[in-house]
């Protein structure tokens, strides 16, 4: 995770496809943050 100000990037990378995700979102939900990534990076998988 990267914080910018009020806000955190978190990316999510999966490593056999190289594919790479990320989601934006305030610095006080860092947990809720990681579960979108993960999440958005699933629904690329899916979408592959």
């Amino acid at each position: 995770m990267t914080r910018n100000g009020a806000y955190l990037k978190c990316s999510a990378v999966h490593v056999a496809t190289g594919l790479e995700v990320s989601a934006f979102g305030p610095v006080a939900e860092p947990k809720g943050l990681e579960r979108i990534a993960i999440a958005k990076l699933k629904r690329a998988l899916l979408s592959r």
